[in-house]
């Protein structure tokens, strides 16, 4: 199985916590994944230090990293910079490519910029961008399992926040990408963690074909938000072409670690929410969740 530890929402600046960042590190030494991803917002406030700050942090990794830019990643303040150099230190300190195409054996990874100089906070998807990962997803190898990295979200959680609507033309990314092949989206900028099924969102879209969607809460800073205020998430995903294993972990300040909180597991393919029966009374997929109370 591929195994990929999934963080987001690093914010090296005044909001990060060291303390996070090295228990990261020591569970990524402890479980060797194949893939590091990163989905975005390595900074607060898209400056120099920070972005040496968080290319130190990447460089500490053995395997692979795929990484994209959040909106932090974009200068707030500096307007002329904004509009006229907005990656120039993301470019030059952690990767000069926005749009980036990762193969291992057996995954293909397809990581997109949402960010976006002309807004503050939401992103986009272009239509080019789109295109870019439909050949990548229908060029790859048969067996690979295919995800997507952004950093806004493509799929609201139950109990979104208004001011965290998902991107504009969301619906047509999923519909698009999934007819290409896509099986995962892993995002974040919530700074709060949901792990569901495209099917819970977009109910009447095709029904014999999801998307597993996994968001990940900010993993190493102050700023969590609802359910997740004060704390600090990150997700381990295990998977082959038959089902996906997430395995969702919370920061237990007590142990000065991230431990499991809550497993989840869903189906491939063919078809896994009708050929399994897997089906609520009301006809909606409920994908198989195990909390894990960890005391």
């Amino acid at each position: 199985m591929i195994e990929i530890l999934h963080i987001s929402d690093l914010h090296f600046g005044d909001p990060f916590m060291p303390d996070r960042a090295g228990a990261v590190h020591a569970l990524a030494r402890q479980r060797d994944p194949d893939l590091v991803v990163v989905s975005g917002d390595l900074t607060q406030r898209a400056k120099r230090p920070e972005f040496e700050a968080a290319a130190e942090f990447l460089a500490e990794f053995g395997p692979p990293v795929a990484v994209t830019p959040g909106n932090h990643d974009v200068p707030l303040y500096r307007v002329w910079e904004r509009f006229l150099d907005p990656y120039r230190h993301y470019g030059e300190l952690i990767s000069p490519d926005l749009d980036v195409v990762h193969r291992l054996e057996g995954l293909t990874v397809v990581c997109l910029n949402s960010s976006r100089s002309f807004t503050l906070d939401n992103g986009r998807l272009t239509s080019e961008q789109l295109s870019f990962a439909e050949e990548a997803f229908e060029s790859a190898p048969e067996a690979d399992l295919r995800a997507l990295v952004t950093h806004h979200h493509l799929a609201p959680p139950p109990d979104l926040e208004s001011r965290h609507s998902v991107m504009p033309g969301a619906r047509r990314a999923l519909r698009r990408l999934t007819d290409a092949g896509m099986h995962l989206v892993m995002a974040g900028h919530m700074h709060r963690s949901y792990i569901g099924d495209s099917l819970d969102f977009f109910p009447g879209d095709s029904r014999d074909r999801s998307v597993v969607i996994v968001q990940c809460g900010t993993t190493t800073s102050e700023r969590g938000r609802g359910r997740e205020s004060q704390r600090n998430s990150l997700n381990v995903i295990r998977a082959d072409m038959e089902e996906i294993f997430v395995t969702h972990y919370l920061w237990r300040g007590d142990r000065g670690r991230f431990d499991p909180h809550s497993e989840h597991r869903f189906g491939v393919r063919p078809d896994p929410w009708l050929e399994d029966e897997r089906l609520t009374p009301a006809g909606r997929p409920a994908a198989e969740g195990r909390r894990r109370d960890h005391g």
